[in-house]
């Protein structure tokens, strides 16, 4: 019996943004669902009018697990994940581990097709590069729907997170920018 994907049907349960108030909550599932949707389409963005060569599907999955670990570690907040160099690297160590454990899990006629899902090989560094993106995105999109709901712990973010976003300088995340953003500043009437 394994127990792989009843804990990964625990994303349902961590939520992001721990240290702000959230007009609404926003759990690592849902998240994932989004950064996938997103990272896909900048895949296709690249390859279509950028001259990229990446795998749209591989991107794909790759979002789609790019939390698992979080069902064994919880979401760490970015502030302070990020607070210096030796929690970052012992936050990715934590993660390495998290994500052994639930590869342990699997079957073991299984393990080949998740193992670089998991474990992350040189030939998906573009990939990864990809999904990042989305992440950020998501982040950004986050901001927008509080702010637009009037929480104003948000602002800061916002702020600092556009300005990463400019710093990728990535024609793929531009566009996507460029394209669709606007119409997260709408209501579902203005959609309409």
């Amino acid at each position: 019996m394994s127990h792989f994907f009843a804990y990964l049907s625990r994303m349902k349960f961590i939520q992001r943004w721990g240290l702000m108030r959230n007009v609404r909550q926003e759990n690592i599932q849902e998240h994932s669902l989004q950064a996938a949707m997103i990272a896909h389409s900048l895949a296709v963005i690249k390859n279509k009018l950028f001259g990229g060569m990446v795998d749209p599907e591989r991107v794909l999955l790759l979002a789609v697990y790019h939390e698992a670990s979080e069902v064994i570690t919880g979401d760490l907040a970015t502030p302070i994940k990020y607070f210096n160099p030796e929690i970052r690297k012992a936050y990715k160590d934590i993660e390495k581990v998290a994500n052994e454990r639930l590869f342990s899990m699997l079957p073991e006629e299984l393990k080949p097709d998740y193992e670089s899902v998991f474990f992350p090989v040189q030939e998906d560094d573009e990939h990864w590069k990809l999904v990042k993106a989305a992440d950020k995105i998501c982040a950004y999109l986050k901001c927008i729907e509080e702010l637009k709901a009037g929480n104003a712990e948000f602002s800061k973010a916002e702020k600092a997170i556009q300005r990463d976003l400019a710093e990728l300088s990535r024609p793929e995340v531009n566009y996507f920018l460029e394209q669709f953003l606007h119409s997260f500043y709408l209501t579902l009437d203005e959609l309409n």
